[in-house]
């Protein structure tokens, strides 16, 4: 091939630099996949989850027991049985999907459960068990074995409204002994939450992903379009937050309302979402129904 000999020395540096810029740029707009697992035994391991390269956030669903004088207790439905010390194998699954850079956390609360907090110290105590049986801390009794989670998420639907800025402040705290707490949330997207929005206002929060489902006012549908969903998403996002997710179903089946069919969310979706500087990405509920429909595989390059 001919040498082109009248391009100025400098116009390769220069390309570089655009190139460079655009990237940035476009990283700003990449986001990833959040998770949940642990609600049905046939959606397949914690490893063999991670193992898909799809998710870069896990969460292990859920502690819905807690608070109020309460013994915490955890469910994992048919994964595996806690109350006979059952569960602490999942440790090793977490363990490897750190190592793949995959950031795993409990969830606490989820849909139907007994959980709520009756004062800040109730919340100082709960704090304090998540601490030393999930997290950093130390306990004869970590349901999960050894493993230390990446932080705790906030999936709070009933309970009521108080103290949950206390928990997070306390679950926050724990950082300084070294290894970072995230914390994470799932309200619901009319807004503002009306569980969690007092703690959102912390501004603790590492990751938010906002449930865009089972409440049609702020969902996509194709006859009433993207803007009940744009609206909804321009309150989320100017939070005091590090990301904003996307919450979805992954399946029609998956929820009551709200399945953005993955061609509607790549065109018609995702171009208004990532306009904000605080898109994080999708999440998804759940591994047992993105597995029957294999929509993180469809979606992950566009996310």
């Amino acid at each position: 091939m001919a040498r082109i000999s009248n391009i100025p020395s400098s116009l390769p540096l220069l390309l570089a630099t655009a190139f460079a810029l655009a990237g940035v740029t476009a990283g700003a707009r990449t986001g990833g996949i959040a998770i949940y697992w642990g609600q049905n035994g046939n959606e397949g391991t914690l490893a063999q989850t991670c193992a898909t390269g799809n998710y870069k956030f896990v969460n292990v669903a859920f502690l819905p027991t807690f608070g109020k004088g309460q013994t915490p207790v955890l469910n994992l439905a048919g994964h595996c049985d806690p109350a006979s010390n059952g569960c602490t194998g999942v440790g090793a699954d977490i363990i490897a999907c750190q190592r793949m850079g995959i950031k795993v956390l409990l969830s606490i609360g989820g849909g139907v459960g007994s959980y709520g907090l009756s004062s800040r110290d109730d919340a100082r105590t709960v704090a304090a068990y998540l601490w030393n049986n999930y997290l950093g801390g130390r306990s004869k009794s970590r349901p999960l074995g050894d493993a230390v989670l990446d932080g705790i998420d906030f999936d709070i639907e009933s309970g009521g409204s108080m103290y949950w800025d206390d928990l997070a402040r306390f679950l926050k705290s724990y950082s300084r002994h070294g290894r970072k707490v995230y914390l994470a949330a799932a309200p619901q997207c009319p807004f503002p939450d009306a569980s969690l929005g007092t703690a959102l206002g912390t501004g603790l929060f590492d990751y938010v992903w906002v449930q865009f489902y089972n409440n049609p006012p702020c969902q996509y549908s194709a006859s009433a379009g993207v803007g009940g969903l744009a609206s909804a998403w321009a309150q989320w996002t100017p939070i005091r937050a590090g990301r904003v997710f996307l919450g979805l179903p992954a399946a029609p089946q998956a929820a009551g309302s709200g399945f953005v069919p993955a061609s509607d969310l790549v065109a018609q979706v995702l171009p208004v979402v990532k306009n904000s500087t605080k898109y994080g990405g999708i999440m998804l509920w759940s591994r047992y129904y993105d597995g029957l429909t294999g929509y993180s595989d469809a979606v992950k390059s566009q996310v």
